[in-house]
C-alpha cells in the first residue's frame, strides 16, 4: 500500500462519520449524506494520488461532498423551493443552532436511534451511518445474513425518509429516554473494533474503539448523572486497557489467561476503576446497576487479578447471577458458563452450554466455549469437531489462527 493509499484508508477512519454527520445536518437526508460523502471518497482516491494530499484532508472530503450533494439534488429536480437551494449553495450562512449536542457526530448517532424505528433498525443504520462499518461486518454483529442486514439499512431509511422524522436532537428533558438505544449503537461499534470482522482488516480496530470511547465521554458530559453512561465508559476503558496485549507478533489472539498482564493501560485501568468504585457507591445508596455497570464491574474483577489464577471467580459468578436476572439471554447465559467452570468444573458448565445449543448454533463463540469444555474433559475428537464449526464462524483474523492452534494441538 502507498503512502497515499493509506493516507486514503485513515481519512476514511477519521471523517466518514463527520462528512456524513455534516452533510446529514445540512441536507436532512441520509441517501444524499451517505452517497455524496462516499463519492467524494472516491473522487480522493483518483485525485490524491495525482494533485497530491490536501492540507486538511476532512475540510476537502467535506466540501467535496456538500458539492456532490448539490449536484444532485440539482440533478433530479428535488427542491423546488429555490430559497432552500440558495442556502444549500452558499456555505457563508450562518449554521443553526445545536441546542444540547455539540457534536456533529453526536446528533447524528441521536437522529438514527429515533423511536420510531426498531431497535435493531437504529443499531445498524447507525453503524452504517456513524461507525462507517460496511454491510458484511453489521450482518456479523448482528448475527444476520449480508442480504437480510442490506435490506434493513434500506428499509430504515425509506422509512425516516417516508415517515418525514426531523433531523433535530432530543431536548435536554428527553435525553435520558433515548439513551438506551444509543448506548447499543456506540457499544456494537467499540464491539467491532475490539474484535473486527472484515476480511483484510487489522483484528483490532483502534480506530473505532477510540470512536466509541469518545462518543461515550460526549454523552457522559450531556448526561453526568447516568449510572449505564457511567458504567459502558467504564467497560470500555477496562476493556481496550489489554488491547496491547491481545494480539501476538506472530498476529494470533492471546487469550485473557495469557496476556501479559504488565502491558495492561494502567491509566485506563484506574480509570475504569474509578468509575466502578462510583457505581458500586451509588448501589449501596439504593440505586440498582444497569447492564453495563455489571459488566464493567466483571471487567474490574478480571483486571484487579495479577494472575489469572488469582482471578475471584466466585465474585465474577455473582455478578453474572445478577446479570441474568437484568438481561436472561442465551449470550450472559454462555458467559456465565465459563465461571462455573472454573468454579465447578467444565462438565457442569458444558451441560449448561449444551441447553444453549438451539440459541446460539450460529454464534462462534458458543462453539469457541464448547471446544474448550470438551478439551478439558479429553473429549478430543468432539472438541476438534466444536474448533471446527468455531472457525467456520470467526470473522477475525487473529482469532481464526488462534483457534486453528488450538484444534491442532489435539492431535
Amino acid at each position: 500500500m502507498s503512502d497515499v493509499d493509506e493516507v486514503i484508508t485513515r481519512a476514511h477512519h477519521d471523517e466518514w462519520a463527520r462528512v456524513v454527520a455534516a452533510l446529514t445536518r445540512r441536507f436532512s437526508d441520509l441517501d444524499i449524506a451517505e452517497e455524496a460523502a462516499a463519492e467524494a471518497f472516491a473522487t480522493a482516491v483518483e485525485r490524491w494520488p495525482v494533485v497530491g494530499v490536501p492540507a486538511n484532508p476532512g475540510a476537502w472530503l467535506t466540501t467535496t461532498a456538500n458539492r456532490k450533494a448539490i449536484d444532485r439534488i440539482r440533478r433530479e429536480n428535488k427542491r423546488d423551493d429555490k430559497h432552500k437551494e440558495a442556502q444549500m449553495v452558499h456555505d457563508d450562512d450562518p449554521p443553526e443552532p445545536l441546542g444540547a449536542i455539540d457534536d456533529d457526530r453526536l446528533r447524528l448517532i441521536f437522529t438514527c436511534c429515533h423511536p420510531a424505528l426498531a431497535m435493531e433498525a437504529r443499531l445498524a443504520l447507525t453503524l452504517r451511518m456513524v461507525g462507517g462499518l460496511t454491510v458484511p461486518e453489521i450482518a456479523r454483529a448482528f448475527l444476520a445474513t449480508e442480504s437480510a442486514m442490506g435490506q434493513r439499512i434500506t428499509r430504515a431509511k425509506s422509512k425516516i425518509k417516508a415517515a418525514r422524522i426531523p433531523y433535530r436532537m432530543p431536548s435536554a428533558e428527553d435525553l435520558p429516554a433515548r439513551v438506551t438505544g444509543v448506548l447499543a449503537v456506540v457499544f456494537l461499534v467499540f464491539n467491532e473494533g475490539y474484535l473486527a470482522t472484515g476480511p483484510g482488516t487489522d483484528p483490532v480496530r483502534h480506530d473505532l474503539t477510540t470512536e466509541a470511547i469518545r462518543l461515550t465521554r460526549l454523552i457522559r458530559v450531556l448526561l453526568p448523572r447516568d449510572g449505564e453512561v457511567a458504567g459502558l465508559l467504564a467497560l470500555m476503558l477496562l476493556t481496550e486497557a489489554r488491547r496491547a496485549a491481545r494480539v501476538s507478533g506472530s498476529g494470533e489472539l492471546v487469550a485473557l489467561d495469557e496476556q501479559d498482564r504488565g502491558a495492561w493501560d494502567a491509566g485506563l485501568i484506574a480509570e475504569g476503576h474509578r468509575l466502578v468504585r462510583e457505581r458500586l457507591a451509588a448501589a449501596a445508596a439504593g440505586v440498582a446497576p444497569g447492564r453495563y455497570q455489571i459488566l464493567a464491574a466483571i471487567n474490574a474483577v478480571h483486571t484487579s487479578a495479577r494472575d489469572s489464577r488469582d482471578t475471584d471467580w466466585s465474585q465474577v459468578l455473582a455478578l453474572y447471577d445478577r446479570l441474568v436476572r437484568l438481561d436472561p439471554s442465551p449470550i450472559v447465559a454462555l458467559n456465565r458458563a465459563i465461571a462455573v467452570a472454573e468454579l465447578d468444573g467444565p462438565e457442569v458448565a458444558l451441560a449448561i452450554v449444551d441447553r444453549l445449543a438451539e440459541a446460539l448454533a450460529g454464534y462462534h463463540a458458543y462453539h469457541v466455549t464448547r471446544a474448550d469444555l470438551l478439551r478439558r474433559l479429553g473429549r478430543g475428537q468432539e472438541s476438534r469437531a466444536a474448533y471446527d464449526k468455531a472457525i467456520d464462524l470467526a470473522g477475525n483474523t487473529a482469532e481464526t489462527a488462534y483457534l486453528t492452534r488450538r484444534r491442532d494441538q489435539l492431535r
